[in-house]
């Protein structure tokens, strides 16, 4: 008989092992000497000592779940309980029962931990949601509206929370930016009501201004066309596309008459040809406001400077294409100011050109992670096709960048 102070042989071969029950035996050893079974199951003690060691290990430094990790330590405790081995089981039980009550504590932790983090993600997106109702009565519909689009952001980077609560949060949050743009879309629906409006009058101004072109009843009409004109300022802007050619019409048809008027009396030449001269002082003058910088106090000078062209009266016609077109230059200039402002200024257009350039910006960042995902893997030929979808990506979102710089953006 063979023993150690762990198990021993008896005479038939059985093995045994000491535990704090008793000898349990192990299994029964006919192959050789009673020494090389306990070496044998000796080594499958050690064994276990080196599994035990790395599921220790394991849970100490990765995240092994706790499911995982109680199936893992339910194997191992099998394998004790069914006394295999030869060596100090219950020191190995003793390890196995410490482990779960760490398993047990870590679960307890996480838990703990992911409750914070929900409490945490349910107050964020609440705080979302309450900005966002308030910028939904908002008028400031270029800064709302990039607010609003980056609450968004904000909210796809939040954790989700339950499905009920999440669904009625984003509910909130989503009737909120539907608010808004709905009072933007009417807003500016009303901005075009108005352009049409304008449009309109000039049509009416027109026909009316055309019908006097042919009068030789030159008091009356001349102040006729005093009166439309005022109408015409008042009317504000048509549409850009109808404005020039509306413009162009009215100014002609009174081109018409004053010419005709003028031929007519021809011995104010003396005074036309004085008026000429202010005229040009006035175009001089005028030019002086260009380049354009402060839009507002140009605007304003040009119109003082205009009211008192106005006031001058007709110079000789021969003279009158130069001397206008000068001031004409100026009006234009102003004109392409102002459209300039407007294009600047305007939150719906900024916010499509945002919108394309916030899409393909994002299709460049997910073609580049595939690309990179395919280099990694070896895959080359999926990686090459990718880098030629990527350049025409590329070239679209610098073409659609390019764009946005004419907001100011």
């Amino acid at each position: 008989m063979s023993s150690d102070p762990w198990g021993r042989v008896d005479e038939t071969g059985t093995v045994y092992v000491r535990t704090a029950e008793g000898e349990q035996v192990v299994g029964s050893w006919q192959a050789g000497s009673p020494e090389e079974a306990l070496a044998y199951f000796e080594r499958k003690y050690e064994g276990l000592v080196v599994e035990i060691g790395l599921l220790e290990k394991r849970v100490q430094t990765t995240d092994l779940s706790a499911k995982d990790a109680q199936v893992a330590i339910d194997h191992i405790r099998e394998q004790v309980d069914a006394h295999h081995a030869v060596g100090d089981l219950d020191a190995l039980r003793g390890r196995l029962d410490k482990l779960v009550a760490t398993v047990e504590s870590r679960r307890e932790e996480r838990k703990q931990q992911r409750a914070k983090q929900s409490d945490e993600a349910r107050k964020a997106k609440e705080d979302l949601v309450a900005e966002a109702e308030q910028l939904a009565q908002s008028d400031q519909w270029r800064a709302a509206g990039e607010r609003l689009r980056a609450l968004v952001d904000t909210w796809k980077g939040l954790p989700r929370l339950d499905r009920k609560s999440d669904d009625e949060l984003w509910h909130r949050f989503s009737h909120a930016r539907s608010a808004f743009s709905k009072r933007r879309k009417a807003h500016f629906a009303q901005l075009d009501a108005q352009r049409e409006e304008a449009r309109r009058t000039k049509e009416r101004l027109v026909a009316d201004a055309e019908a006097l072109s042919g009068s030789t009843d030159w008091g009356p009409t001349a102040a006729r066309y005093r009166e439309l004109m005022a109408d015409w300022k008042a009317a504000g802007r048509a549409q850009r596309e109808h404005e020039d050619d509306l413009w162009n019409r009215f100014r002609g048809a009174q081109d018409v008459f004053f010419a005709a008027r003028s031929s007519v009396f021809a011995e104010r030449d003396a005074e036309q040809t004085e008026n000429l001269k202010l005229k040009e002082e006035l175009a001089e003058e005028a030019e002086k406001l260009l380049p354009i910088g402060d839009l507002k106090s140009a605007r304003a000078a040009f119109r003082t400077i205009n009211e008192r062209w106005e006031a001058i009266g007709h110079v000789p016609r021969d003279a009158r294409p130069k001397v206008e077109g000068r001031m004409h230059t100026v009006e234009r200039a102003l004109q392409e100011a102002e459209e300039a402002e407007w294009r600047r200024t305007n939150p719906e257009a900024r916010a499509r050109a945002e919108g394309l350039t916030g899409q393909l910006q994002a299709a460049v960042d997910k073609l580049r992670a595939q690309i990179e995902q395919a280099r990694a893997q070896g895959n080359s030929a999926r990686a090459d096709k990718l880098e030629r979808e990527l350049e025409g990506r590329q070239a679209l979102l610098d073409q659609a960048l390019k764009g946005l710089q004419e907001f100011g953006g």
